[in-house]
C-alpha cells in the first residue's frame, strides 16, 4: 500500500506529464499479454510516443489540479487506463491503428489534442487523419511555391527576353 505522500507525488508527476505534452490519448490495454505489451511500447519508443499505464483516481486527481480542461474526460476513466503522450497529434492514433491489425487493443478511451476532446473508439480514423504541423507547414510551403514555379516555368519557355516573358504572360492571361 502506498503512503499519501507517495500517492500525491505520483499525482504531482501525472500532472507535471500532462502539463508537458498538447497530445493525450486515452487507451486501454487490458488483456495485452508481456509479449504484446512489449512490442506496443516499442512501438511507441519508435515513434517517440511515451506510453505510461496509470491508476484512474490519480489520473483523475492530476487532472483536476491541472490547468488544462479535462473534465469532460473524466467519464472515461474506468477499467484499464493508460496514456500515450506525443507532440504529434496523429502519432499515437497511427500507432494504434497500425497495432490493430494484429491485436483488438488497444481501444481508444479518449483524446485530448491542443484543448480538443475526441472521446470513443469510433474516433480513431479521424484522429489518424489529422495533420501534424509540420504537415500542414509542408501543405502551406508546397501551396506558396506554385505560383513562383509557374513564373519560373514562364520564364523559360518565353526566352530569356522582355518580349518573350510579356508574350508568356499576356498567353496566360487569355
Amino acid at each position: 500500500m502506498r503512503t499519501r505522500e507517495e500517492k500525491a507525488q505520483m499525482i504531482e508527476d501525472l500532472k507535471q506529464r500532462l502539463s508537458e505534452y498538447n497530445v493525450i490519448y486515452f487507451v486501454d490495454i487490458l488483456g495485452l499479454d508481456a509479449k504484446t505489451t512489449y512490442a506496443l511500447r516499442k512501438a511507441c519508443n519508435k515513434s517517440d510516443v511515451k506510453l505510461q499505464v496509470v491508476k484512474n483516481t490519480l489520473v483523475s486527481k492530476a487532472m483536476d489540479q491541472s490547468s488544462k480542461d479535462f473534465e469532460d474526460l473524466n467519464s472515461i476513466l474506468y477499467g484499464s487506463t493508460a496514456l500515450m503522450l506525443s507532440d504529434v497529434g496523429n502519432k499515437p492514433a497511427r500507432i494504434i491503428k497500425e497495432f490493430r491489425k494484429k491485436s483488438e487493443k488497444p481501444v481508444l478511451k479518449g483524446a485530448w489534442i491542443d484543448e480538443g476532446i475526441y472521446i470513443g473508439d469510433d474516433q480513431l480514423d479521424y484522429l489518424v487523419a489529422i495533420k501534424s504541423k509540420e504537415e500542414l507547414l509542408g501543405d502551406l510551403i508546397a501551396l506558396l511555391q506554385s505560383p513562383a514555379k509557374n513564373v519560373i516555368s514562364a520564364l523559360k519557355s518565353g526566352g530569356q527576353t522582355i518580349a518573350g516573358i510579356v508574350k508568356t504572360l499576356s498567353e496566360r492571361e487569355n
